[in-house]
């Protein structure tokens, strides 16, 4: 790996650092998970999509830039460091789209990835299930093959996005006598189609980030599923790999927390008396370094003709428990103001920290749960026996 940038991307970086600084909302935008932010924030994609940044890594053909993943990276670091949106659709952009460029046929691709990294349609997921949380071979929501359609049953919970979505993937149970990984399906569900009911879950914030969705005799054309019948297990563990491993938490997000604390940190530092939240902060720019330096080592590799395995769990839990290490140190900063609404007459300079506290507390569970990586790091990578 040549930690040196090329010129070419020395000037890919320029470009990109343009297009923003014109761009990029005065403003902040209203959270997604309302109604009127999710709009703008679908508004956002759309001005993406006219400059062809949607999802840069993308072919030409479907509306990228046919970049490579070290441009990618430092599009994401010219990205969080304009301070730019949220990508809402990212279910579509970082998940689905890299699955539908390896599995999906060519129809497919010409009918959803050109309107995905448009913002014209957004996708929610739909994995799991009451009864099937990270251990997806547990889904029992069944998709009962009818003629030229399936007819699906059953329910998914935890829906990321899926209130305000277009569409949702989802892994279903195309074979009734199958159990575990095998008999699974991967299918494509529009959320206003007849029997498909959505109902909100409200997060801490009380802000309905997710939602389960209710499949009552629900009918998609068969061209709507992803891969070969029975296939679903495998495409899916390679939507999970995008997942924990590279493109959903890129390393800027968390530099660029990383850099914030910092600041935090030397504003509040007379105040504080915790000798050990220097070290934490300290902690947390080193380790936001190092995962960025981890992933410009995969993305090498992946360019090289390598692939994402098993270590892409290893990803998951570093950035997820970084993620959360940086903003309990924010909070212990801020002290008891640090559980201030921002709009609070007292708040002052808390910010997005205690939203960022809120939603880290997360991490370890989507994506896979830390607990069920440590397992398969312990059985794929280490050799090591079960119990």
């Amino acid at each position: 790996m040549d930690l040196n940038y090329t010129a070419e991307q020395i000037a890919f970086r320029k470009e990109v650092r343009s297009w923003l600084e014109q761009h990029v909302p005065a403003r902040p935008l209203q959270s997604f998970d309302t109604k009127e932010g999710f709009e703008q924030h679908r508004q956002w994609e759309q001005t993406l999509a006219k400059g062809n940044w949607g999802m840069v890594t993308w072919p030409k053909e479907y509306g990228g830039r046919g970049c490579n993943l070290i441009e990618w990276l430092i599009f994401e670091e010219e990205y969080y460091r304009a301070q730019a949106p949220l990508r809402v659709n990212q279910n579509g952009i970082f998940l689905l789209g890299p699955t539908l460029m390896e599995y999906g046929t060519p129809e497919q691709k010409a009918r959803f990835i050109t309107k995905m990294a448009s913002g014209e349609e957004m996708w929610a997921q739909g994995w799991s299930e009451p009864g099937a949380g990270s251990d997806m071979a547990a889904i029992r929501s069944k998709a009962i093959r009818d003629g030229d359609e399936y007819v699906i049953n059953g329910q998914k919970v935890w829906s990321t996005r899926a209130v305000f979505a277009d569409w949702v993937f989802c892994i279903f149970r195309t074979d009734p006598a199958s159990d575990k990984h095998h008999g699974l399906s991967f299918i494509f569900v529009p959320l206003n189609a007849p029997g498909v009911t959505v109902r909100p879950i409200p997060q801490l914030n009380g802000l309905p980030g997710f939602a389960e969705i209710f499949f009552d005799d629900v009918r998609v054309p068969v061209a709507n599923r992803l891969g070969n019948e029975g296939q679903g297990w495998n495409i899916a563990m390679s939507t999970a790999g995008f997942e924990r491993g590279l493109m959903l938490r890129s390393p800027a997000r968390f530099q660029e927390t990383a850099k914030r604390l910092v600041a935090l940190y030397r504003e509040h530092r007379n105040d504080i008396v915790d000798l050990s939240i220097e070290d934490a902060v300290v902690k947390s720019f080193m380790d936001a370094e190092a995962y960025a330096l981890a992933t410009y080592q995969t993305a090498s590799r992946l360019m090289s003709g390598g692939k994402i395995g098993p270590e892409s769990s290893v990803n998951k839990i570093f950035w997820s428990e970084l993620d959360q290490h940086m903003h309990e140190t924010a909070m212990s900063i801020l002290a008891a103001r640090a559980e201030l609404l921002p709009h609070s007459s007292a708040a002052g300079d808390v910010g997005t920290w205690l939203d960022g506290f809120l939603f880290a507390q997360s991490g370890p569970i989507y994506a896979g749960t830390n607990e069920i990586q440590r397992n398969i790091i312990a059985e794929r990578m280490l050799g090591m026996p079960r119990k």
